[in-house]
């Protein structure tokens, strides 16, 4: 039964524990009602803050009325502002937070309480973790409370394009509906794309562009749509300062070379070289570019120093501490006060555990299920063969399952399921038919040929036993790395790997990026994730589709 809303006038209520025999009371009881406009907006019309962030760290949900009302607010306010923001110190500076939202919480405590301290927010709110929703309206939420104190631009994942292809359209689906993930997109088309702070340093969520001569050309782009693949818009929210990293394809760094180089990393728009961040720094009369997009082990990083100023030509933040639950690293957060610049770090808090991608247990569980119907079979007709012959992994391919029969097909159940459900029906079809076929060769009496015809069903499913093995296994892999890959393909190797113990933080950090590298790619037009645990693909080209 959904949550009701509480009676007018009064707080959510919390679910009760009459016998006191909850088995982890240290557990805070959650919510047992909606969050509503009634108990969010305070006499004077404001938003009451505190008792928004306090009703979703105990996990309680806002009312859909009330959610659509915050997100239509915010968007208004969104509009009315410039492309390009112009700001002054004191301002704390906050790159990607990617839908960690008992993180944003304590970066909240780090950094200054909104309304006493002016943040300014790098973009890539969503997606990667599963509380996004709650992170946004958090931020949309001071955002109304405090209009010139909180500011927001847009970052990568901001569009229907990547939320599609990562978790966030379907955190939406699975907490509201689709009419919140829309209402969701149509304010992210709104919200700015650039600022300065005391004329000197530009922030902006990825970089530069090969058409951004002079900063006065943000102003110029029509940022309310979709960010397109190529062009400025394009490369404010997804270039890269050229600088060698391992295990990336990068282009090296060479003085005199071209300024912007191809970024096949991200499969779209630029890197762009410190030469070419000097000359447009130079050009512009700023000091230096503070920017988000990439994870950073220490939670940010100064980038080459400029000889002339003395000053990084390039600063990254990053806020998501322990990125995807495995990363391990810090976040921090960049404070201006009076020219002065200071790094704030923070780790990373503990938070409510969700399946990726918010699948259900029936999904989570089918591996195992099926590994353990694949052993049982191959009990049960391994005495029918005699002795076991030595396994030969080139012996014999698997044998060719029955034509598919979605007669059975049941509504109740996801695709996935019902795909699952029907190829264990074909499997046990093809047992029945090579047993029929048997006892019309031979009746009760077991010749030779029946005998090895046994003998290379048993090896066949034991080889299918081995295989559903490997993939319950990756699958707990990958459940371990929940949020690292939403519906890539990771080469088994990289996986396998992940699980001996890493011996320092760098090489765990190391590790967790080069397995999310791929991830970092910009998927292609009308790409759309597979779900975390599609056990039946990628075996016949060495990969897992987690």
């Amino acid at each position: 039964m959904p949550p009701t809303p509480p009676e007018p006038g009064k707080p959510p209520q919390r679910l009760q524990d009459p016998l006191n025999d909850r088995p982890v009371k240290e557990v805070p009881l959650p919510p047992a009602q909606l969050l509503t406009a009634e108990s969010f907006y305070e006499k004077n019309g404001e938003p009451n803050i505190s008792a928004l962030m306090e009703h979703l760290i105990l996990e309680g949900a806002l009312s859909q009325e009330l959610l659509l009302d915050i997100i239509s607010k915010a968007s208004d306010l969104f509009k009315d502002e410039p492309n390009l923001l112009k700001l002054n110190d004191p301002i704390t500076v906050v790159g990607d937070v990617h839908g960690q939202y008992y993180d944003m919480v304590k970066l909240l405590e780090v950094g200054g309480q909104p309304g006493d301290t002016q943040y300014i927010f790098l973009g890539d709110y969503v997606d990667r973790g599963s509380f996004s929703v709650e992170v946004v309206s958090v931020l949309y939420s001071l955002k109304i409370k405090y209009p010139k104190q909180v500011r927001m631009l847009r970052g990568n994942h901001e569009c229907r394009q990547m939320t599609s292809f990562f978790n966030f359209r379907e955190e939406c689906e699975y907490k509201y509906d689709i009419g919140v993930y829309n209402a969701f997109m149509d304010s992210f088309d709104n919200l700015p794309l650039a600022a300065t702070i005391n004329g000197k340093f530009l922030c902006v969520h990825g970089g530069l562009s090969p058409d951004l001569g002079n900063v006065k050309a943000i102003t110029k782009i029509n940022r309310f749509t979709e960010p397109p693949k190529e062009g400025l818009l394009c490369d404010l929210l997804w270039s890269d300062p050229l600088e060698p990293k391992e295990g990336e394809s990068r282009p090296s760094v060479k003085k005199g070379g071209p300024p912007f180089v191809p970024n096949e990393v991200r499969g779209c728009s630029y890197f762009y070289s410190f030469d070419g961040a000097t000359t447009f720094l130079k050009k512009n009369n700023l000091l230096s570019i503070i920017r988000a997009h990439e994870a950073q082990l220490e939670g940010y990083k100064m980038h080459k120093t400029n000889p002339s100023t003395g000053f990084p030509l390039v600063i990254t933040i990053f806020s998501a501490p322990n990125y995807c639950d495995v990363y391990n690293n810090k976040g921090a957060i960049l404070k201006f006060d009076n020219s002065t610049l200071n790094i704030l770090q923070f780790n990373c808090s503990p938070h409510p555990y969700h399946l990726p991608n918010f699948m259900d247990v029936f999904q989570w569980s089918m591996p195992f299920v099926i590994e353990k119907v694949t052993e049982m079979l191959y009990y049960i007709l391994q005495p029918a063969a005699g002795a076991a012959e030595p396994e030969d992994d080139a012996a014999e391919a698997l044998p060719p399952l029955p034509d598919s029969n979605w007669v059975n097909h049941r509504a109740s159940l996801t695709d996935d399921q019902n795909q699952t459900v029907d190829m264990a029906t074909r499997l046990a079809a093809l047992i029945s038919n090579e047993n029929a076929k048997e006892r019309e060769a031979g009746g009760h009496k077991v010749d030779p040929e029946v005998r090895d015809r046994m003998r290379k069903k048993v090896r066949s499913i034991a080889r299918m036993a081995r295989m559903f093995k490997t993939l319950r296994q990756e699958n707990e892999t990958v459940v371990r790395l929940k949020g690292v890959c939403p519906g890539h393909k990771l080469a088994p190797g990289l996986l396998l790997a992940g699980k001996e113990r890493l011996t320092s933080e760098l090489e765990m950090f190391s590790h967790a990026q080069g397995i999310d590298l791929v991830n970092e790619k910009r998927p292609e037009e009308g790409a759309k994730a597979t779900g975390p645990t599609d056990f039946r693909d990628g075996m016949s080209d060495g990969e897992i589709s987690p």
